[in-house]
C-alpha cells in the first residue's frame, strides 16, 4: 500500500470517528508526524468486522497502533515495555513483555512533549 492511499484512508477513518475521538485520533496522528519525519502511515489488519483497518505508523517497523474503544483511543506501542517512560504514559498492557498502551479518554490533556519523547525512542529502537 503507498503512503499516499494509507494517509488517504487514515483521513476517512478520523472522518468516521464520531466527536472526540475522531479529534483525539486527529490530535494523535498530527502529534505521531511531528515527533519523527520519517513516519511512514500504514492501515493494518483490514477484517470483515473492521473493513476500515487500524491506523499505524511505522519506521523500520511498527512504531504505534491507534484503535477507537466505546470509552477512549488507544494508543499501542509494540515495543513499549523496551521504552523509558519517565513521565508514566502508559497505563495499560503493563503486565505485557513488550506492549505498552495509553488509553486517552474524553478530556484527557496529551502530554505532547513526553508522547513524542515515546515515539522518538520507538523509532530509534526499530532502527537497532
Amino acid at each position: 500500500m503507498s503512503d499516499a492511499s494509507a494517509s488517504q484512508q487514515i483521513d476517512e477513518i478520523v472522518r468516521r470517528m464520531a466527536g472526540w475521538r475522531g479529534e483525539r485520533l486527529s490530535q494523535l496522528r498530527a502529534l505521531i508526524r511531528g515527533a519523527d519525519p520519517g513516519v511512514i502511515e500504514e492501515v493494518k489488519w483490514k477484517k470483515p468486522s473492521r473493513p476500515e483497518g487500524v491506523p499505524a505508523w511505522s519506521h523500520d517497523d511498527i512504531v504505534c497502533v491507534a484503535d477507537s474503544l466505546n470509552n477512549a483511543v488507544s494508543l499501542t506501542c509494540p515495543q513499549g515495555a523496551h521504552l523509558r517512560d519517565p513521565k508514566g504514559l502508559f497505563d495499560t498492557r503493563l503486565d505485557s513483555k513488550t506492549v505498552r498502551a495509553i488509553d486517552f479518554h474524553e478530556g484527557d490533556v496529551i502530554n505532547a512533549s513526553a508522547l513524542k519523547a515515546l515515539i522518538v525512542q520507538g523509532a530509534r529502537l526499530n532502527r537497532s
